[in-house]
């Protein structure tokens, strides 16, 4: 050994920078190094069972660093670092000189790191056949190993002394740390327990050894052992031995062994036979607890999270969002589920009653912590009545003639037959959420039933066009329809502090004109040095009097960082104007469909600009100090419901209008502020990818449908295809899917499932998570 020793600390200054070769015993030479890319060879042990290096995760361009059972073809992972395992493609690990392992980020940041200090002697790494990676110094002593710093699995040959923990994944996809832990207590007792994220707080155990002795503390527990024989117990101080593994249990022959906890809190010793052929899996050998789902601590969410419901399938838990919730991580089926709808209390008590809200029925389930009323007896009607009446009351469980009453977030949900229960899940019914979620099949949209209508507008690159589309079919429909009631038609004069023009004065003659829509023009005009844009309605609506009272008492009144200023108007006689603040750094359109690309960072900054400055007002898009401006200086009147809007849009039988309309100007249907969060999801798609939302390719029938291509490369895990594989957006992956997703859930064709635009504000700032959007046009593909 020593004179392997010997041979690295000789040939190290000789190694190139970049090794990115092993040697064939295991061994891992200073400055070796592997680069998260397709098909790296990773360093092997020398019997190559196991292996260390990147593995490929099912997200496009993520790999997690990692150890592994490179003989079969699960290649399951056994270790991982504690902190930033996963990583983007070019990102690298090497074994330096004076720091062991080194992660970096392919722009060479540090991600994580064996030793935060520096080390004099370090020799060479060893991939070990027991999975254990050990970093090796001058006379082979060890200076660092995985085994000392587990994951979620342990292995044959690995200790736990006491103090010692390991933590499961958050989900089956993400990597970080989860909720559930193992620990050997100080007082030599295992334990199993959840735990609060944030500040790694336990709660109650779930599971335990009992082998802590208060009475004689040579019978506690000393340290969790996992022999090479696959046995696992705590061993007493006292030399004797709790078994974990029962006696007589592991099969015969030769088999691979590790004792993991899963994402669902469950530990389980498994067994898989080694050089195995046809259908070979992980089986189970023994696992605590037996229900984890019965787990009833007063702390924490349970075995499932908040609002979650934990059913035993197949003697594991199952997790699942009762109706009317849904996962806040769609990545963490055991996480925690968030409400569709929102019970909510104002002043006015005696609004609540059956008028309002309704029920959401579930039998053999129960969440039975945290009541903050308990009724005996009653009958199922009062207590329903109690819940409804109540504003505080999110739920009510009622069962042998008790009812419990409860807040959210509901915590230790359980379902099981035994559970002689009902529970009703209040919601507000202006929030009324769908019954199931609907079953959508992937066939291809039958594009040649379009029916284009003055593709001649749309094809233009001016995003003076798009905005008309936008704002034409908007929130000003209903600000119209109750200003207009509020107005007294005969009154001439425009009740607000802004500047009144004359005609002259603001328009410079009509002479430059800056854009063109359905029911107006702009110019660009003057006021003393100060450059205007003038919007002139011309009268195509009937009652225009009214309809421009009406735009300017809402503009007014609105105020934003991210909106133009109205600096004021002019009524003279039949000329019906409004004066705006000019922007003069062109359009969003001359950006994003010229023959350059904008910078990612750009087109995200000013994604989440235009959401902001939509929360008030949405109006056309332009560009103001690098800060995305929302300018309402190309806004047309809006467009009542009895008149058409086909122009500049494409009609498409049972599915809407593609573009930016929402589809429910042409059914028949109520229109809502959510129209404006639909054309909003639409130029969202737009700053993401590049590509206008409707183009019609040159020679051919079919039209090139934005919408329908961001659900289609979504649906197939594709999103990379969604920005044509654009580096730069790769690189920012995360924000990349939050935006599409973002964006998918804003062309929702159902307006009862699209967000509020502060909601999309939150998504796309990343203060909430986005839950996986459905498709976006069952009405058409189902």
């Amino acid at each position: 050994m020593a004179a392997k020793v010997l041979y690295f600390v000789l040939l190290a200054p000789f190694l190139p920078f970049s090794v990115v070769t092993q040697l064939t015993n295991g061994s891992v030479p200073l400055g070796a190094s592997l680069t998260a890319t397709y098909n790296i060879t990773p360093w092997l042990s020398p019997s190559g069972d196991f292996a260390f290096g990147f593995q490929q995760r099912q997200e496009k361009d993520s790999f997690v660093l990692s150890i592994w059972y490179d003989k079969i073809p699960e290649k399951t992972i056994i270790w991982y670092p504690e902190t930033n395992p996963m990583v983007s493609r070019g990102s690298q690990v090497r074994l330096t000189e004076g720091r062991g392992l080194v992660l970096s980020d392919p722009q060479g940041r540090e991600l994580w790191s064996t030793s935060s200090g520096a080390i004099s002697d370090l020799a060479y790494g060893f991939m070990n056949d027991t999975g254990n990676f050990v970093i090796h110094g001058n006379n082979s002593r060890k200076i660092w190993e995985s085994f000392n710093f587990p994951a979620d699995t342990i292995l044959p040959n690995q200790v736990m002394a006491r103090g010692g923990v390991i933590y499961s994944k958050r989900s089956e996809t993400n990597f970080s740390r989860g909720r559930f832990q193992l620990r050997l207590l100080e007082d030599g007792n295992l334990v199993l327990n959840t735990r609060d994220i944030p500040s790694n707080f336990a709660y109650k155990a779930y599971y335990s050894s009992d082998t802590n002795d208060s009475s004689n503390s040579q019978n506690s527990g000393e340290r969790l052992i996992f022999d090479a024989g696959g046995y696992m117990y705590i061993s007493r101080r006292n030399g004797q031995r709790f078994d974990l593994t029962p006696r007589e249990a592991l099969p015969s022959g030769d088999y691979y062994h590790r004792a993991t906890i899963g994402v669902d809190g469950v530990f389980s010793q498994y067994y898989r036979r080694k050089l195995s052929t046809g259908n070979a899996s992980w089986e189970v050998l023994w696992f605590e607890p037996e229900n984890i789902c019965n787990y009833g601590g007063l702390e924490g969410s349970g075995a499932c999270g908040f609002n979650n419901i934990c059913a035993l399938l197949n003697t594991r838990p199952k997790c699942e969002c009762p109706r009317g919730f849904s996962l806040l991580d769609p990545s963490d089926p055991n996480g925690d589920c968030k409400p569709d709808f929102y019970p909510r209390c104002d002043e006015n008590a005696s609004s609540y009653g059956y008028d309002r809200f309704d029920f959401i029925e579930l039998t053999d389930v129960d969440w039975p912590s945290a009541d903050y009323v308990h009724m005996r007896p009653t009958s199922e009607q009062n207590c329903r009545t109690s819940c409804v009446e109540d504003c505080f009351c999110a739920a009510a469980v009622y069962g042998g003639n008790e009812c419990w009453k409860k807040k959210l977030p509901l915590s230790n949900g359980r379902r099981d037959n035994s559970i002689n229960k009902k529970v009703f899940l209040k919601f507000l019914k202006d929030d009324r959420p769908l019954q199931d979620p609907p079953i959508f099949s992937g066939r291809k949209k039958d594009r040649k039933t379009l029916i284009v209508v003055g593709a001649s507008l749309l094809g233009t690159s001016m995003f003076v066009n798009v905005v008309l589309i936008v704002v034409i079919c908007l929130g000003f429909f209903l600000i119209y329809k109750k200003a207009v009631r509020n107005v007294h038609p005969s009154s001439k004069l425009v009740e607000t502090n802004l500047r009144h023009f004359t005609t002259r004065e603001a328009t410079n003659g009509f002479k430059d004109e800056l854009g063109r829509g359905a029911f107006g023009i702009v110019y660009k005009g003057a006021i003393g040095t100060s450059i205007v844009a003038v919007k002139k309605l011309d009268k195509v609506v009937r009652d225009g009097e009214k309809e421009f009272k009406t735009e300017v008492h809402a503009i007014a009144r609105t105020h934003h960082r991210n909106l133009v200023q109205l600096l004021g108007y002019c009524d003279d006689g039949d000329q019906r104007l409004l004066i705006y603040e000019h922007v003069s750094n062109g359009t969003l359109a001359d950006f994003l469909f010229g023959d350059t690309r904008p910078d990612w960072k750009w087109r995200s900054r000013i994604a989440v600009g235009i959401a902001k400055g939509s929360r008030t007002f949405t109006k056309s898009v332009a560009r103001r100090s690098s800060i995305a401006t929302l300018s309402p200086e190309h806004t047309s009147r809006r467009l009542l419901r009895s008149q058409d809007c086909g122009f500049g849009v494409e009609r498409v039988p049972d599915r809407g209008t593609k573009g930016y309309v929402a589809p429910e100007w042409f059914r028949n249907k109520s229109v809502t502020v959510k129209v404006d969060v639909f054309s909003f999801g639409v130029v969202l798609l737009e700053i993401v990818s590049c590509r206008k939302s409707v183009v019609f390719e040159s020679g051919k029938e079919d039209v090139s449908i934005l919408t329908d291509w961001a659900w289609d490369c979504y649906r197939d895990g594709r999103v990379d295809a969604f920005v044509e594989n654009n580096l730069e957006v790769l690189d920012d992956y995360k924000k990349l899917t939050t935006f599409v997703m973002a964006g998918l859930w804003c062309v929702q064709e159902n307006p009862l499932l699209r967000p509020s635009m502060r909601n999309v504000v939150q998504m796309l700032d990343g203060v909430v998570e986005v839950p996986e959007p459905p498709c976006p046009f069952p009405l058409s593909v189902s």
